[in-house]
C-alpha cells in the first residue's frame, strides 16, 4: 500500500497532456487509451497500458495482434464511447467508420490521423495495469500534403489530446 494520495497522484499526472488512441482487436474489441508511446525504431515497437480489470485486457492478450488508431481532433465522441465502462461487447464499432487492417485484420478507424498494426512483443506487470509492447507490422498514414504550387488540399487535422481531465485540440503557435 502506498502513502501517496491517489486523487493527488491522478491530478498531478493529469497535468501531462497525452494523445488519445483507440486500440482494437480483430475480434471487434476496442478501447480508448491515453497511455500510449513509441518505444523503439529498430525493431519498431510501441506500447500501451491496459487496466487488468478491463474486459479489453484479456481480449487483447488473447488476440496477440491489434491495431492502434491515433484519433483526430474531431474524435472526442468516439473516444468517449470507447472509454465507457459496461458498453455492449457486440457492435462496439457499428457506428464508427472503420476498415480491417491488411496485416492483422484488426479495425482501423477511418478518421484517424494515423494507424499502426501490431503483434504483441512483450507484456510487463505495471501494478493495476499491464504494459503491452507491440511490434509494428504495418503503418497507415494520411496522404502527404501537396507540393508547393500544387492544387490545395484540405488542411491537415491535428490529434485529439487529453489534459487535466478534458479533451483538447492543439492550436499552432504563431511564428
Amino acid at each position: 500500500m502506498s502513502d501517496v494520495d491517489q486523487a493527488a497522484f491522478r491530478q498531478a499526472t493529469g497535468q501531462f497532456p497525452g494523445g488519445i488512441v483507440v486500440v482494437t482487436t480483430s475480434g471487434g474489441h476496442a478501447m480508448t487509451v491515453s497511455a500510449f508511446a513509441s518505444v523503439s525504431l529498430e525493431p519498431p515497437l510501441v506500447l500501451f497500458c491496459a487496466e487488468k480489470i478491463a474486459r479489453f485486457h484479456d481480449a487483447v492478450l488473447e488476440a496477440g495482434a491489434w491495431a492502434v488508431s491515433i484519433l483526430a481532433e474531431d474524435g472526442e465522441k468516439t473516444a468517449r464511447w470507447l472509454a465507457t465502462r459496461g458498453r455492449p461487447l457486440e457492435g462496439q464499432l457499428d457506428q464508427i467508420p472503420h476498415h480491417p487492417g491488411p496485416v492483422t485484420g484488426a479495425p482501423l478507424l477511418d478518421g484517424a490521423v494515423a494507424a499502426l498494426e501490431c503483434q504483441t512483443f512483450a507484456v510487463y506487470d505495471g501494478g493495476d495495469h499491464s504494459i503491452i509492447v507491440g511490434r509494428v507490422t504495418a503503418v497507415e498514414t494520411p496522404p502527404a500534403p501537396p507540393a508547393p504550387g500544387a492544387a490545395s488540399a484540405p488542411p491537415a487535422r491535428g490529434p485529439l489530446v487529453h489534459h487535466a481531465g478534458r479533451y483538447h485540440r492543439l492550436r499552432p503557435t504563431e511564428d
